[in-house]
């Protein structure tokens, strides 16, 4: 990494924690953030890595929940058929990251004009569906069936464009196809472990050798901020959206890329 603060680590890592689970992009967050303040991190690898703060958040808030289906899951169908729905819904982002990474890191993430496009269009559609009356035929996330789990996970295979949020992708795509907003969320809470664990680990094996000791403590300053802050909006964020829904999310994509344009256009 070229030379970079551990202020600017920290902003970006509590930015992370605070985006990363609600639908408006992480990923196009930090990437704004990062081209504004000329923050630049070897492969985009900083902005990666640091979403294990955020995977220690979702594992910490729900370790009691995990720990019981872990128990449960020799004896009870019911936990089986819930952790075969989340691996399924896990298969396509795995397999079309593995295969279009190169692309994905090398072309699509160095477009901030893309970017902020695609949460303007984004935020449309979330308001857009969330005005729709849709009438909910699946209210826990342990009766989802095998084959909406996996329709779910081939939505979150839109998150490949940065912009789109893979939880916004997620929830989007399982309120069209009959789940309540509180489930929705929560099915993306739990897919996010496999999904962002796995691109955390590839990750952080393609570029095992362009990372430093200075790497290092830059993503440890960022993975700390991220941790906290995304304690704080797994452990809100149900409530907020059985509640409210998802227009305040939507409106806030459309303000950022509106914003991010105008800043793109007068700054470069």
């Amino acid at each position: 990494m070229p030379d970079q603060t551990i202020v600017e680590a920290l902003l970006l890592g509590i930015l992370e924690g605070l985006t990363e689970f609600i639908p408006v992009s992480s990923t196009a967050h930090l990437l704004l953030a990062g081209h504004f303040l000329g923050f630049e991190s070897t492969g985009k690898t900083f902005e990666v890595l640091i979403q294990l703060g955020a995977i220690l958040a979702i594992l910490t808030v729900y370790f009691s929940r995990l720990w019981q289906m872990l128990l449960a899951l020799p004896s009870d169908a019911k936990t089986r058929r819930f952790v075969a729905g989340i691996l399924l819904a896990f298969l396509p982002a795995a397999v079309i990251g593995a295969l279009a990474h190169d692309f994905i890191k090398q072309v699509l993430f160095e477009s901030p004009t893309l970017i902020c496009s695609v949460l303007i269009v984004g935020g449309v559609i979330l308001l857009w569906i969330d005005k729709l009356p849709l009438k909910p035929r699946y209210t826990d996330v342990m009766d989802y069936p095998l084959g909406l789990c996996f329709k779910i996970g081939l939505f979150q295979c839109l998150a490949m464009i940065p912009g789109t949020s893979r939880s916004g992708a997620t929830i989007a795509g399982a309120l069209l196809m009959g789940t309540d907003k509180r489930s929705a969320a929560e099915f993306s809470f739990f897919l996010a472990m496999p999904t962002m664990a796995g691109a955390f680990a590839y990750d952080l094996y393609k570029n095992r050798d362009a990372l430093s000791f200075d790497d290092a403590v830059l993503i440890g300053a960022g993975f700390v901020t991220a941790f906290i802050a995304g304690v704080f909006v797994v452990k809100y964020l149900l409530d907020y959206v059985s509640k409210h829904g998802f227009s305040l999310f939507a409106w806030w994509r459309i303000l950022v890329g509106a914003l991010g344009l105008i800043g793109l256009h007068f700054l470069g």
